[in-house]
Parts: structure tokens; sequence; C-alpha cells
């Protein structure tokens, strides 16, 4: 049997701590451990969509806001991504997915190609999403992708509920992310045998 591809990642600095378990082949977990609790529905739900197995513990230090823990999650998620993989060879690459929930539709399209880039036009209509800054959304997946160096599209078609939209394009995310580092055979995805 092969072996799994998994990593835990720790990041620790003055504002957050954060400490991630990942497994890209057996949901063998699904756990957040963080008080934010809008951000803590959006992380389970990537991961279950992803199909990973997945341990988040983090925690933040007198936070002014919610920035340096978004981030620091997002951050530390993408290193653990970029370690779980290790060898890209026979890796899918390619990830898409269109999700729907209720009246809002979002796509997602990416590319593990080891460079990082995010693009965006999803948008929202109040500041705050529960007790998460609705901008946190955009910047956790900018992170996610710089830190991951993956391409990351993320195309909002419609939607008025701002819960909505944001759910789901965390799932639309680990769908495509599922897609990705899938397993389909033994080359690297690439003409130029490297990624």
């Amino acid at each position: 049997m092969p072996k799994e591809r998994k990593a835990e990642v720790t990041r620790k600095t003055r504002e957050t701590k954060v400490k991630i378990y990942l497994n890209l082949d057996r949901r063998d977990v699904v756990e957040v451990k963080l008080e934010r609790k809008f951000f803590r529905h959006m992380l389970e739900s990537l991961a279950f969509h992803a199909e990973f197995g997945f341990r988040v513990e983090a925690e933040e230090y007198e936070p002014p806001d919610d920035h340096h823990l978004v981030e620091d999650v997002a951050l530390t998620l993408g290193e653990a991504l970029l370690k779980a993989l290790n060898v890209k060879a026979g890796i899918r690459r390619f990830g898409w997915a269109a999700v729907p929930m209720d009246e809002a539709l979002v796509l997602v399209s990416l590319d593990l190609s080891g460079r990082g880039y995010f693009q965006s036009d999803l948008s929202f209509n109040h500041r705050q999403i529960g007790d998460l800054s609705a901008e946190m959304v955009n910047h956790f997946f900018q992170s996610l992708a710089s830190s991951g160096r993956f391409t990351l599209h993320l195309a909002a078609l419609r939607g008025v509920n701002d819960h909505h939209k944001a759910e789901a394009a965390f799932k639309a995310v680990g769908l495509a992310l599922a897609q990705a580092v899938r397993k389909v055979g033994k080359e690297t995805p690439s003409l130029k045998g490297v990624l």
C-alpha cells in the first residue's frame, strides 16, 4: 500500500499559534479548534469536501481583529499542502468546481503549478459574516494560494446572501483541491517535467 501523503506544520508568531495536520489521502479526522465560529465552519466545509484528513488548532493572542488568525491559518495550511504533496509526480494538478448554495453560485479553478497567484471577483454586501470580517474570505484564499504556491481563480456568478457566497467558495475550493491532488499516474503533469 502506498505511503499516505500527510504533513504536520506549526506556525508561531507574536499574534497567533497555529498547528495543522493534513492527510491528502484519507479523511481520518476533520477537527477545527479555534474561537471564531464562522471561520471554523468554513474550514470544516473545505476539508470535508476536499476529503482530507484535517486538524487545526489555532489560538490568537489579544486579537485586535481576525486578520492575523485567518492569515496565519491560511499560510500554515498552504505550507502543509506543499509538504504533504512533496513530489507532484502522478497528481492530476488541475481542479475545478461549480458550487451552488441556494441563490449563490461560485466557480473555482486551480492549478498546483508551483506558482502562487490569486484572482477573485467575490464581493460581499456586509462588513461581517457572523464573527468573520467579510474581507478576510478573499484574504484567506490569497494567502493560501501564495503559501501553497498554486494558481487559484474564484468567480462568483451570482449571489445575494454573504454566508451562502462564502460557504460556496470554501466548498468549491475543497472540491477543486480534491481533484488536483488525486493520483492519476506516475508522470509529473507538465511538459517541462517539473512543477
